[in-house]
């Protein structure tokens, strides 16, 4: 796993993530004025709309133009341009902290990345841990802004501590609650809940434009097992005793493609971009090549 002394990233991979946008696949309201273009109208540069002037409008704002045309009264309107909020939900249960390269680390920098090239638009950028449980450390960084919003950010994640239990289902749903200003919303998670499909369906139930980095080590995509084993289950600790051989094997395989299929599925009729993320490939290929080809990053 990263420790909190080993840097996320190297400033050339920071510097190419620099040239990099997040696309938003529709219009969104944001909080403050930034340098996306926001369905309101408001005072920047480039001309949206004219409408007809009442009693109270900014006279600054009359084309006067137009009213010798017309000899009525018209407003010039413009294209507001506002920042978004970025929502990155990391998921620290123990099941994460596992593999060899580690999920939990994996998670840590994918969300670094996606966050640096938010900060990078000026756009706001929050974190939230989803592990329950008793844990030490925070559990959420509130919202950053700007370059300069980079350092908390990875400070945050380098010490995002790994929790006791996980409750997908109910961290999702809480989450649809409390947030303030739905935007773009990366999900970092291996799944390892019976609930996934709700905890999908409490975040699809607000408009966030969600994105699922669904995080698998090789060792669970190709497992290197002969023999009889004893598994325990890393968050529960329920023992279960298994003989692996090539039939087990290729049960498992089809079992493991049934269901990575059935999430995908699951969110392409909801509208959330799946991503089969293996742990082994690098976060700089996978930001690099597979998120722009989807059109999530430019």
């Amino acid at each position: 796993m990263t420790t909190a002394t080993e840097p996320l990233f190297d400033s050339a991979f920071l510097r190419k993530l620099d040239r990099l946008t997040l696309l938003t696949r529709r219009a969104l309201l944001g909080d403050m004025q930034g340098e996306r273009r926001s369905p309101r109208r408001g005072t920047s540069v480039e001309f949206a709309d004219f409408r007809p002037y009442t009693p109270g409008d900014d006279i600054r704002q009359i084309d006067w133009n137009l009213y010798a045309r017309m000899e009525k009264f018209f407003l010039k309107l413009f294209v507001a341009e506002e920042e978004l909020t970025i929502h990155l939900l990391v998921d620290n249960s123990r099941s994460m902290d596992w593999g060899d390269p580690n999920k939990l680390d994996y998670a840590r920098r994918m969300a670094g990345a996606f966050g640096y090239i938010a900060l990078s638009s000026l756009d706001r950028v929050t974190v939230s841990a989803f592990g329950a449980g008793e844990q030490r450390g925070p559990t959420q960084l509130p919202s950053v802004r700007g370059k300069r919003g980079a350092f908390p950010l990875f400070q945050f994640l380098q010490h995002m501590p790994v929790s006791a239990s996980g409750n997908l289902v109910a961290a999702c749903q809480r989450y649809a609650q409390t947030a303030r200003i739905p935007g773009p919303l990366l999900l970092c998670s291996d799944l390892m809940d019976e609930g996934w499909r709700d905890a999908l369906q409490a975040l699809s139930a607000r408009p966030f434009e969600i994105t699922l980095m669904h995080i698998l080590a090789p060792q669970e995509l190709e497992p290197q097992l002969d023999g009889d084993f004893r598994l325990l289950d890393s968050e529960t600790g329920a023992p279960i005793e298994i003989t692996a051989d090539d039939d087990l094997l290729r049960r498992y395989q089809a079992n493991l493609a049934a269901w990575r299929s059935e999430v995908e599925g699951y969110c392409n009729a909801r509208g959330i971009i799946y991503f089969a993320a293996d742990s082994s490939v690098s976060v700089e290929e996978f930001v690099l090549a597979q998120m722009r080809q989807r059109g999530v990053l430019r």
